[in-house]
């Protein structure tokens, strides 16, 4: 072995000293990686949520890693005192050149323990709309979404924001206390139409499409809403009436999951058309002008046609 130790000390100017802490690191990191595929494995195996099985993975990764840099981190400075020793030198360079790094790392930290949002929640931050698909030690991505008010569908881009955000930028969590959203319809009908038996066809259109949700899951998130501060009576659809310039407008209100806003509009709509097509009574408003003239009026105009 010494003399092994000695040809490679000769050969690639490699101390006898650092050829052992290379050996050990090397058999360190193949021990790692081992028990990482291993609990992988069993994780696979186990986990059918395949949500729950990248979480379990990723944590996995991140524990790994961590015993990984302390065990390596003591074969190479000779116990902790020097660990502590050198960090304590290097630290000070490195807050001053690697801030946003450093930063972003605080905010891995925060969005591990206060969990603003998490994998699967839809956020909208800085500008971007969209849902979490990884949350690592210095950036979090979103699968993007339409900007556009009428979309809130998948863009096909994948935004790469750095956790520090979450530090100097508001964020908005779609699923946060009431995993569901609030979302409006409005139809207007002439205002010679028969606006209560409109009122009626979209109350029936509206209840059914709106979401339905069981008395549990109705007070878990009653329970989780007052948590939170936010109260609501009930979860039922409205249908609200209100004059306007161009006829009656009915705003409808309902419930709905969160990726389900677009779809549960188109059907919505389909079925508003379909049953104002068939009822003669009911007629669409849009921007129309009308001329009125006083009586006297027309029969001066009509005695200059003569």
């Amino acid at each position: 072995m010494r003399k092994v130790e000695y040809w490679i000390e000769e050969s690639f100017g490699i101390p006898a000293s650092a050829q052992e802490n290379l050996l050990a690191s090397v058999v360190l990191l193949v021990c790692l990686w081992v028990i990482s595929r291993v609990i992988h494995r069993l994780a696979a195996q186990r986990q059918t949520d395949s949500r729950k099985l990248y979480q379990w993975q990723k944590t996995t990764n991140y524990v790994v890693t961590g015993f990984g840099i302390v065990f390596l981190a003591n074969i190479w400075f000779n116990g902790f005192e020097s660990i502590a020793t050198f960090l304590g030198l290097l630290s000070v360079g490195l807050v001053v050149a690697l801030r946003e790094p450093i930063l972003s790392m605080f905010g891995w930290i925060f969005l591990l323990w206060k969990r603003p949002f998490k994998i699967g929640d839809r956020i909208k931050i800085n500008g971007h709309t969209g849902d979490v698909i990884d949350i690592g030690l210095f950036q979090f991505t979103l699968n993007e979404l339409s900007q556009t008010i009428d979309s809130e569908q998948p863009t096909g881009h994948v935004v790469h924001l750095p956790n520090s955000m979450v530090f100097s930028q508001s964020q908005i969590n779609y699923n946060y206390g009431f995993p569901f959203l609030w979302h409006e319809v409005q139809v207007a009908v002439t205002f010679e139409s028969n606006w209560e038996r409109a009122r009626t066809v979209l109350e029936d259109i509206v209840d059914r499409h709106s979401e339905k949700l069981s008395e549990s899951a109705q007070e878990m998130i009653l329970r989780e809403s007052q948590r939170h501060l936010i109260f609501y009576k009930d979860f039922k659809a409205r249908v609200f009436v209100k004059a306007r310039e161009n006829g009656i407008q009915f705003t409808l209100r309902y419930l709905c999951a969160l990726n389900r806003r677009r779809e549960s509009e188109n059907l919505i709509w389909t079925d508003v058309f379909n049953s104002f097509l068939n009822s003669p009574d009911i007629k669409f408003a849009y921007p129309t002008t009308r001329f009125y003239q006083q009586p006297e009026e027309r029969l001066h105009n009509a005695g200059e046609q003569v």
